[in-house]
């Protein structure tokens, strides 16, 4: 029988389905990381006072990066290339949703919109990945080797998403609503179908490394496309929700960290 437990098994038990995995997830992290370091850089002088949060944010996915690496150096195995069909930050930003990279290597002060466009694009994302580690969560906590990991990914991605609800909701008190829906409206959209397609592709190389016959390769993309389905006819709407989190100012310290990931 399938399921995300088993599929999840699959890959943590075979090296080279591990390794892609953690190397795609490692490379997905540490552009989040280098994204969120450049925009706290550029914050307009305005906004400064969200720079600390936003630092603490990259900090944050730069530690996700370095922990995933960590768990493939504890397998003796090196990362490898991200096949750019899997590249899921690259694939949003092709479609518009986000800060440009090209945007963020400037040296130019970014302006008020561009803050209210990163922290929508932020929230649609970060309740994805919310929603996936706690998926893992509850099924491999326990596990000695990826649970202490998924913990700590699963905790911080909690925060992340408390604190995109935060600072949203204060804009919207300060005028940005009409801006925030539509650029909730227009980032969950695209997410959705670059999660399908990014989806797609990551089960197509396990597929490949794993050796899954076609009769498993079909259901599990008639999986996907039957979750993109939901999605597109009214999963999105959760996506772009604002409610007041139970966690305040979750970005508000220092990132916590273990010798083991630092």
């Amino acid at each position: 029988m399938l399921s995300a437990r088993s599929l999840f098994q699959e890959i943590v038990d075979h090296d080279d389905a591990f390794q892609l995995f953690c190397s795609i997830a490692a490379s997905g992290e540490s552009q989040g990381g280098w994204e969120n370091a450049r925009i706290a850089t550029l914050v307009p002088d305005g906004m400064r006072e969200l720079a600390p949060k936003i630092t603490r944010h990259g900090a944050d996915e730069d530690k996700h990066g370095r922990i995933f690496r960590a768990l493939l150096r504890k397998r003796g195995l090196p990362p490898v290339p991200v096949p750019p069909e899997t590249d899921y930050t690259m694939l949003l930003e092709r479609r518009g949703i986000g800060l440009a990279h090209e945007k963020l290597r400037r040296d130019e002060p970014l302006a008020e919109r561009d803050i209210v466009v990163y922290l929508a694009h932020s929230r649609v994302t970060e309740q994805r990945a919310a929603d996936q580690m706690d998926m893992l969560l509850r099924r491999f906590a326990d596990h000695p080797e990826v649970g202490k990991a998924i913990s700590m990914i699963s905790h911080d991605e909690d925060n992340h998403l408390a604190y995109c609800h935060e600072e949203l909701l204060r804009l919207v008190r300060e005028g940005h609503g009409r801006t925030i829906q539509q650029v909730l409206r227009d980032s969950a959209l695209a997410e959705i179908r670059v999660y399908r397609d990014v989806s797609l592709a990551v089960m197509d190389h396990m597929g490949r490394l794993l050796h899954w016959p076609a009769p498993k390769r079909a259901a599990l993309a008639a999986g996907i496309h039957a979750v993109y389905a939901y999605e597109r006819f009214a999963g999105w709407h959760r996506m772009i929700s604002l409610r007041p989190p139970e966690r305040r100012n979750a970005l508000g310290g220092a990132p916590v960290t273990t010798p083991e990931y630092a």
